[in-house]
């Protein structure tokens, strides 16, 4: 499955991504912004893994973010177990050379129709270390909505950090795409 918009590309991971993967992904300032399942170094091996991980997927969750027909980054969904399994997760990433260039938000829009039109869960939700303004930035540039901060909740590179929630309903986004039609 592709989602295209402009530029911008959401596709499958393939094998052939593994190299550039890799070199986007070993960047300690995306790792800085991730949880720590997240490898640093990032190895090609750990690109395969991944990669390998990611196929298997039934409904696709996970894809690539191209821009101008380049891999630039990933963007993918964690699907929530139990009485949260209408909602889901979303997390990505964009290679430090592609920041600022209206990427993340045109992917964000892109999985969050997927999520909600073709999933049809009813929330998004999405996590944001403190002092990553920039992802704060994106999501509400989006329609997500701050929902609340987890005080001192992360601990990433040795020390406590608070996490800031957003998410987005189904209704919200809705309504963002029909004001925006």
């Amino acid at each position: 499955m592709e989602i295209v918009e402009g530029n911008v590309r959401l596709r499958p991971l393939r094998y052939a991504d593994r190299e550039i993967l890799g070199g986007l992904a070993n960047n300690i300032k995306i790792w800085n912004n991730l949880r720590d399942m997240f490898p640093h170094p990032y190895t090609l091996d750990d690109a395969e893994k991944f990669i390998d991980m990611v196929k298997q997927q039934d409904p696709q969750l996970t894809f690539a973010i191209e821009f101008e027909h380049k891999l630039v980054g990933v963007i993918g969904m964690v699907l929530q177990p139990d009485v949260y399994r209408k909602g889901a997760e979303i997390g990505y990433w964009i290679g430090e050379a592609f920041w600022k260039k209206g990427i993340a938000s045109t992917a964000i829009r892109l999985t969050s129709d997927y999520a909600f039109e073709t999933l049809k869960l009813e929330r998004l939700f999405a996590g944001v270390f403190e002092g990553n303004e920039g992802s704060k930035r994106v999501l509400e540039k989006c329609g997500y909505t701050l929902e609340g901060i987890s005080r001192k909740a992360v601990y990433k590179n040795n020390k406590l950090m608070d996490e800031y929630r957003f998410a987005k309903l189904r209704s919200e986004h809705q309504k963002d795409k029909f004001h925006a039609g």
